[in-house]
């Protein structure tokens, strides 16, 4: 079993970011790392809250993430950067392009675009509070798990379609990886609603990825402000029969989606 660590760093050229989503750890990039650190500067940190990341904040906010984020940058040293992020990730990912630290932004399904009333929102929250209660559950079996193809399709069903190129050793990690997450304090910040968007002050380029399959941030509805209000002249790219982690789904259409766009 790989040791978690609170980041990942390799490859060099223009510095670029990688923002895991919600319960992940830096490692769901792993697929796409090869490519990407062949013409990028790679950091991949663990997001605040999340199994190898800095802890949360004894009273944390909405933008407790972001903030962290921004640290994580300024200890490694980049005042900008290319970023990508995966749903919350995404969204961290473009709230950071709001502040002045990218040079481009790549959100793959990024959340935070739902229309306001939207019971998707709802329906959301509670599927990553009944969730955690079964990682933790499940957890202490990741290996055996994984270890079947029952297993591995049970574990990715809501955020890939494809899953059997996927390592059971990931998975298992991931799923340890989520059972870790203080999800129960995190969804405690948004449960009144998500942050929003200062997408005025976004200023870089821009390109939004979507797939058709997405379980868990539904196209189009999950993007209605994104596209309606914040950033409807961004790239938009949208993936037929792919889910909500492109970089776990299809690997190579992810890196070279970063690549053409960053390079």
């Amino acid at each position: 079993m790989r040791q978690t660590t609170p980041l990942h760093r390799g490859g060099a050229g223009e510095p670029l970011v990688l923002l895991h989503g919600f319960t992940a750890s830096w490692r769901t990039w792993e697929l796409v790392l090869p490519a990407l650190e062949r013409r990028h500067d790679v950091l991949a940190p663990t997001l605040l809250g999340h199994a190898g990341g800095p802890p949360l904040p004894e009273d944390p906010t909405a933008t407790s993430v972001v903030d962290a984020a921004e640290r994580a940058m300024d200890e490694a040293g980049l005042e900008t950067a290319h970023l990508v992020g995966n749903s919350l990730g995404g969204f961290v990912a473009l709230a950071l392009a709001a502040r002045g630290r990218a040079r481009t932004v790549v959100a793959l399904a990024p959340a935070g675009g739902w229309a306001p009333g939207d019971p998707d929102y709802a329906e959301m929250l509670q599927y990553f509070a009944t969730m955690h209660e079964q990682t933790v559950a499940a957890a202490p079996h990741a290996d055996q798990l994984m270890a079947t193809r029952e297993g591995r399709r049970l574990a990715t069903a809501s955020i890939t379609v494809q899953f059997e190129h996927l390592p059971a050793e990931l998975l298992a990690d991931q799923l340890r990886a989520a059972a870790q997450a203080a999800a129960p304090e995190m969804l405690a910040t948004v449960a009144g609603g998500y942050p929003e968007l200062d997408a005025a002050a976004i200023t870089c380029p821009v390109r939004i990825v979507w797939g058709t399959d997405d379980q868990l941030l539904r196209w189009p509805t999950a993007a209605v402000r994104f596209r309606e209000d914040w950033l409807p002249h961004a790239d938009w790219v949208v993936l037929d029969g792919v889910g909500h982690c492109p970089q776990l789904d299809v690997p190579l259409e992810t890196a070279q989606l970063v690549l053409g766009f960053t390079t």
